[in-house]
This record gives C-alpha cells, structure tokens and sequence, in this order.
C-alpha cells in the first residue's frame, strides 16, 4: 500500500499571547497520529498566523492558498488533515468550505470523526457543524467575560485600561499588576499624570471653546502660536500622521474627551460585525468601531487621575457643541440633488485629487478645497479653494471629441493609437490598481501594527486597522471578480470601426441629458486634470485597453466663480 500524502491545515491566533511555534507544533503532532496509523505522511503546510477564526477561508491568506492547490492536479497531495477543528472553523464555516474539498475529490481529515470525513454520513456532518458553533460559542464568551471585567475595573477601581494616553497625560508607573502570575512575570499597572506641556493647551482649548470661538478658530489660532498638534507633539507614536499643523479633528477629539475631568471612561466606542458584502454572506465579517451612546459610558466611581477641566465646563461644552449642532436657523438652505457631468473624472493639478460639484449662482462648478483640517495652509502651495465651471468644459470637452471621432480625422487618431502602442500609456489596468490599493493597505496595515507596539491606544488603533481590512478585503473581492482580461489585437481597420462607432456615440452627446451625457463621458473613461495656474485642462481619454488620446482643450477663460452676497466658500 502506497503512503498517502497529505496537506496539512492549523491555525494560530496571537491575541491572546499564544505562541505560534508552539501551537503549529502541536496541531501538527495531532495531525501525525491521526495519519500515520494509516500509512499517511505530511508533505505539504498552511498555517495562518495571527488570523481571526472568524476570518472565512477565503481571506486568510494559508487557507486561501490551500483552497487554490485543491484547483491543481499537480498540487503534491492527495488529502488534507486538520489537527484542531476548533481552530480551523468558525460557525458556518464548515459549510461553506467542506463542498469544495468534495468538490475536487479531496478528502479531509480530522481527529474528531478518526479519519477522512464522510460526505453522506449525518453523524460526521453533525460533529463538525457543532464544533463549529462550539468556536464561535467559546469566542463570544471570551468576548463577553473580558468586556464585562474591564467594565467592572474602570468603574470600581477607575484603572487605566491601556492605549495610548489623550493629550495632555503621561504614562506612568502604578506598581505591580494585582495577579500574582501576571506580576511574576513582570506586568505592571500605570496611570495618567498630567503632561506640563501639553496639559496647559488642554486647558486653553476648553477656555477658548467657552470664550466662543470655534473649532476652525482655536485650530488657526494654536498653529499661528507655534503650539505643537498632538501628533507633532509625539512624533514616535505618530508616524502614521504628518503633523503639519492643529486640525478641527484634533480639537473636536480634545473637547469631547470626558477623561480631562480627572475620572476614567470606559466603552465610548464598542466593535461591531459587519458585513463585508450583504450579497455575498460568506466573506465573512470585519470589526468596525461606532460610538455608543453616552448613556452606556462608564464612569469610575471617584476620580482616577488629575483633572484638567472641572467636569461643570467639560458638560458646558458639551451643551454649547449640542447646540451648535441642532440648532436650525431661517438661513438654512435646503439642498437640492444636482447632476454633475464629470463628477469623479476631474482632478485637482495642484494636489491630484478629486474635484468636488459645487452648486454656485445657480451654475455647477467643480472645487478642490485644500483640507480645512490644516488651519495655516499657505504652508503648501495650494490655494484654499480652486473653482471651475462646468460650462467652460463640457461644451470645449465635446468639440475635443467630436474632432477626435470625426470621419475626416480617423487616420490622425490612428496614428495616435499607434503611438500609444509603442509608448505605454501612465494609466494601469483596473487589476493594477486594485493591486496597487491592496499593497497601500498592506502598508498602513504595517503602520498601525507598530503605532500599537509602540503603544498607541488599542481601541483607536483597533478602528484604523479594521478600515483598513474591510477596505482590502472589499478590494480583493472586487479583483476576484474581474473578467479576466482578453487581449485583443486590432488591425487598422478594425480600429476605424470602432472609432467610426464611438463618433456615433460622441453624436448623442449634444442631445443627451445631463444624466445620460455623465454616464457617456465614464463609458469613454475620461480624466481630466485642471492645471489652475495655467488655465488649462489636460484630458485623457482610456479606453479599456489602450489610450485614446492625451491633450490639452482650453487654453484661458476658466475663471474663479464671483459669489453672490451671502454665498460663503469657507467655513
């Protein structure tokens, strides 16, 4: 009898401190004595490290690689082994995995049936049904049992529960941790003191706010102080932010902070499940932070460290920044939905960023605000606020395509074509740049790992990191959906068949509606770059495979809108 060689699946999650080598070590000799009783070796390994059991097979990075081998008829093994079940699924992972084992012929083993699992037996389909909600029992009670002794600490003992302390505290030392084990094994306990520095500005942040001034206005005025934003203020732990300058954020983050009044407040933000598509249930979940109402705050009993507002202002605030809030006066305008014919096509020269619809005059223009969060931005050399008019494009735009598609100028947009073909156009494929948006993902993903090492606070860090996934595993669904990509090649007369049709499309433009017209400019795939300083838009027009053509439209006359008594294009 020939030996049977098997791939072999563990996983290991490091959230609770487990130690990778030691639990693949163990999962593994499970797998051993299950498989070598009958003539079985291990010839090949997956093991995810520091993944969720929550996390679907799909997106943890071995199990996926797993599920492609079982696609390859040269994939080394002829069935797979799991030494912990427990482990590998989660809920109803099981069945929505086993199926493409039996799928591709692949049997799979486990310890928990002896052996390989049998697709008609209901018993063997029970076991592994039950394990799987016994997982998914064993991790929400976990869950439940930590959420209610950190409650429980933060209001009878008001401990500092760890993170990253807010601006204007210190970390500092509070003596052993009160389990001996864990105090044997050098775990201590901190608590917050007041930084001399940034306390101060703490406190002119809570004074200026009850003074009257606004968020944007004591971010202008600390910046033209020369007063170091928080994340300038530490730059170890905040590498991840440029710290050009005070942001509203910062302020607002500042001014709601119910720690300044000296007590200790757990559960402002909770993590929530969330669907990553609703249309496709088994790519599991991601964590997302939402504020929780202040009714389901915790406060410590006594104060926890020294305040640096009384908690009388600190509610003073709360109430004036409520009321800044609801308050609706007889200049509210209400907003109309406009259409926008090259939302999302043009860009911002300057900075490269999207241009945003802007009702003006009754006109719709396009602006790029530079970001209101920096308060000095004559630090870059950005105006506050770039305008263009929709008027002064589309019209130009489509006599720059009726040209294009024109029967007498199809030779010339050959030649263009040609000339693409021999000089790679900048764009990149819709699988590149979702390639290229996974791998910055990836990148932040790094950061926020070492801001947490480095010790920042947990629950924010938590919030960022679960952006981040959800937005990768958003983006890696999107690419497994891709067609996969058909090169084609056109000889030149098929090319002056599809152009002749395009100049069949480029027609309806001037009768189509605004509507119709914006979808029209997103099927020829459009970009359009202002160059505010010249007066000149560069536009772009990328087909799917190749550039059309790359060239300038205006020259002059896109002007700066002049508002009318009363329109405001500042905050």
């Amino acid at each position: 009898m020939s030996e049977i060689r098997f791939g072999f699946y563990g996983r290991v999650s490091t959230e609770d401190n487990q130690d990778p080598a030691s639990s693949r070590a163990w999962q593994i000799t499970r797998s051993r004595a299950l498989i070598e009783s009958r003539g079985g070796g291990i010839v090949a390994e997956f093991f995810d490290v520091d993944k969720s059991r929550s996390i679907p097979w799909q997106r943890r990075p071995r199990a996926a690689a797993l599920l492609a081998a079982l696609r390859d008829r040269n994939r080394g093994f002829e069935a797979v082994v799991i030494g912990e079940p427990h482990r590998a699924f989660y809920g109803n992972q099981y069945g929505l995995t086993f199926p493409i084992f039996e799928h591709f012929g692949v049997p799979l083993w486990v310890p928990e049936v002896g052996g390989p699992i049998d697709p008609a037996n209901e018993a063997h389909d029970l076991v592994m049904s039950v394990f799987g909600g016994m997982s998914k029992g064993e991790r929400n009670r976990v869950k439940v049992r930590v959420r209610s002794a950190m409650g429980a600490q933060a209001k009878m003992e008001g401990r500092f529960l760890g993170g990253r302390p807010p601006y204007g505290y210190l970390l500092v030392d509070a003596g052993p941790h009160p389990n001996p084990s864990k105090a044997a094994d050098g775990r201590r306990l901190h608590r917050l003191e007041l930084d001399s520095i940034a306390s101060v500005v703490v406190a002119r942040i809570f004074a200026d706010y009850l003074t009257g001034y606004g968020l944007f206005a004591i971010a202008e005025r600390l910046t033209r102080d020369g007063i170091l934003s928080p994340s300038a203020h530490d730059r170890a732990r905040n590498r991840h932010r440029s710290g050009i300058a005070w942001s509203k954020g910062a302020v607002r983050a500042i001014l709601t902070n119910p720690r300044y009044t000296g007590y200790q407040v757990w559960n402002r933000q909770r993590k929530d499940e969330v669907l990553i598509d609703v249309d496709d249930v088994g790519l599991g979940h991601v964590s997302k932070l939402r504020w929780n109402p202040e009714s389901n705050w915790i406060w410590s009993d006594q104060p926890a460290h020294p305040p640096i507002v009384s908690r009388e202002d600190f509610e003073a605030v709360q109430l004036t920044m409520a009321g800044r809030g609801d308050c609706h006066t007889d200049k509210t305008v209400l907003r109309t939905r406009h259409v926008y014919q090259l939302r999302g096509l043009l860009v911002c020269g300057l900075c490269d960023r999207n241009m945003q619809g802007q009702w003006i005059n009754e006109t719709q223009y396009y602006r790029c605000r530079y970001p209101e969060e920096y308060a000095l931005a004559n630090r870059v050399e950005h105006p506050r606020n770039v305008y263009l008019r929709e008027i002064d494009i589309a019209p130009r735009l489509d006599r720059w395509l009726e040209r294009l598609f024109s029967p007498s100028n199809i030779n010339r947009t050959l030649d263009l074509l040609g000339e693409v073909e021999e000089t790679p156009a900048p764009e990149v494929t819709e699988a590149e740049n979702i390639r290229r948006q996974m791998a910055e993902c990836d990148r932040k993903l790094a950061r926020h790992r070492a801001a947490l090492e480095a010790g920042a606070d947990a629950a924010l860090v938590a919030g960022w990191m679960g952006e981040e996934q959800k937005r990768k595993a958003a983006l890696e669904h999107k690419l497994r959906r891709l067609p996969v990509p058909q090169r084609r090649t056109f000889d030149r007369d098929e090319l002056a068949a599809a152009l002749r049709d395009m100049g069949g499309l480029v027609d309806v433009l001037g009768r189509a509606e605004p509507t119709r017209k914006a979808k029209i400019y997103n099927e020829l795939g459009l970009r359009l770059t202002y160059h505010p300083g010249q007066k000149k838009i560069l536009v772009a027009a990328v087909s799917n495979q190749d550039s059309i053509g790359c060239r300038y439209v205006s020259e002059g006359g896109l002007e700066p809108p002049c508002p009318s008594l009363g329109t405001s294009t500042s905050s």
